[in-house]
């Protein structure tokens, strides 16, 4: 279960009211900093981009590829841990706009996480330290310490115990 804060919303849809639920300043400061953040080639640079105008907590040598999206509402709900790959044109989802409400949920990606091209993770999930998330998945819930993690619905594929036995096969 993703752990999400729930705010019912009344009349029209939720997205339709978005100016209620965050300022339209903070929306248009956030789009700018991602914009340029998307297509910038520094990882450093990036991360600079990340932690200081958008909050998010971000570890040493993490590496966002080209084209990655972190949430525009709700950046600052982003954490990601040390020497960890987000890949290209993934979105990082702390909010979720739905027609009777919304909901925000904090993101944690640990250390030495492996996160493949295309993914949508959503509010609410923890992706465990040294974890592998297959391309184009979509994270819809927790993904335990070192396991590695694919498709739409997401499943697990091989446990971290089974992955440690097949890195120590290969070594063979």
């Amino acid at each position: 279960m993703r752990r999400t804060n729930r705010y019912p919303v009344n009349d029209a849809n939720s997205l339709w009211q978005i100016y209620k639920t965050v300022s339209f300043l903070k929306v248009f400061k956030n789009t700018l900093i991602i914009i340029i953040a998307r297509y910038t080639p520094f990882m450093k640079v990036k991360n600079w981009l990340y932690r200081t105008f958008l909050k998010m907590r971000i570890g040493d040598k993490t590496s966002f590829a080209f084209m990655v999206v972190p949430d525009i509402m709700f950046p600052e709900k982003i954490t990601v841990g040390r020497n960890s790959i987000i890949g290209y044109n993934t979105t990082i989802l702390a909010h979720e706009y739905l027609i009777d409400e919304y909901r925000v949920g904090e993101v944690i990606i640990g250390d030495e996480v492996m996160i493949g091209a295309n993914c949508t993770i959503l509010p609410g999930v923890s992706i465990g330290d040294g974890a592998i998330v297959s391309a184009a998945t979509l994270v819809h819930k927790d993904v335990p310490a070192g396991a590695f993690v694919g498709g739409n619905p997401m499943k697990v594929i091989y446990t971290k115990d089974e992955m440690e036995a097949r890195r120590k096969n290969s070594l063979l």
